[in-house]
């Protein structure tokens, strides 16, 4: 190949990528490529900057936002590819990066890529499959498996969503609309900020929405409660979200106005209303009953 026809990182163009290996986007995988390379490298430099940073990846596919996070300088690029058809495209990327590209072959869904990254700065990066976007999210965060630990293992998190789930993941109490157990969840352990919107016209195929990229860095001192309790609270809470806490509470305790009394919050209150700081206190208000309350 002339090197006319090479991009600017002197690889290949994505579309002669994905022709040559037969790198249709499959929609059972959640796959939308990004083509155009200003637009991942701009996702890349909105995780900030990356020299000495170890970034992990998931769904790479063709390896549009691998070639700009290498390209931005990360030292290291861990990238969880679970379609074994791009495999070759990300081996040949690689091969151009010495050194710097791990690809890995396994499903994100429940790995765990900490063995893999090391003792420096780690940055998730990600044009996340939209299938499994807010279930890689919830793991990273510890709801998926009842993770205390906190800080986490990253340091910041830089992921594209649906326009929809971007605005509940940033969602509080003065968002009635989008407010909800994943607005909690988020709002209690980072700080979360939407960047830009990008629109259906950059991907192949377009999805029928706009995505939006996300920013999550981690709150280092949230509010201290167990996780698994404020997910009871929460879910039981916004299963009902219409009717006052002292009814949709009876999912999660036998006694709601004693768990409402023991947080401080009125019984006539409906979940929407709470901020998180309230749902950290009935959080904190179950696990203080202890063996007086009963499973949901």
């Amino acid at each position: 190949m002339s090197t006319e026809a090479l991009s600017a990182d002197g690889l290949p163009p994505l579309r002669e990528v994905v022709r040559r290996h037969g790198l249709e986007p499959k929609k059972a995988l959640g796959q939308n490529f990004l083509f155009d390379l200003n637009l991942t490298g701009r996702i890349a430099r909105s995780a900030g900057a990356l020299e000495g940073v170890t970034v992990v990846e998931v769904g790479p596919g063709p390896g549009g936002l691998t070639r700009a996070l290498l390209a931005a300088g990360a030292e290291r690029v861990v990238a969880i590819e679970r379609d074994p058809r791009a495999l070759p495209a990300l081996s040949e990327i690689a091969a151009h990066y010495p050194g710097r590209l791990d690809v890995i072959d396994a499903d994100a869904v429940g790995f765990d890529p900490r063995p893999l990254v090391g003792d420096g700065p780690v940055r998730i990066v990600a044009n996340l499959p939209y299938n499994v976007a807010t279930v890689l999210l919830t793991g990273w965060l510890g709801a998926e498996t009842r993770d205390d630990a906190w800080p986490p293992w990253w340091e910041s998190a830089t992921l594209m969503f649906q326009r929809e789930v971007a605005e509940r993941i940033v969602a509080d109490e003065s968002d009635r609309a989008n407010y909800g157990r994943l607005g909690v969840l988020c709002g209690w352990r980072t700080q979360a900020t939407i960047l830009f919107d990008v629109a259906p016209s950059a991907f192949v195929p377009p999805p029928k929405v706009t995505s939006s990229i996300v920013h999550l860095r981690p709150r280092p001192d949230p509010l201290p409660c167990r996780i698994a309790d404020l997910e009871r609270v929460t879910r039981a809470a916004f299963g009902q979200r219409r009717k006052m806490l002292r009814q949709s509470l009876k999912a999660a305790t036998p006694d709601p106005a004693r768990l409402l009394a023991a947080a401080g919050l009125p019984e006539t209150a409906r979940a929407e209303e709470i901020p998180v700081a309230g749902f950290v206190a009935l959080a904190r208000a179950l696990e203080a009953g202890g063996s007086r309350e009963s499973a949901p």
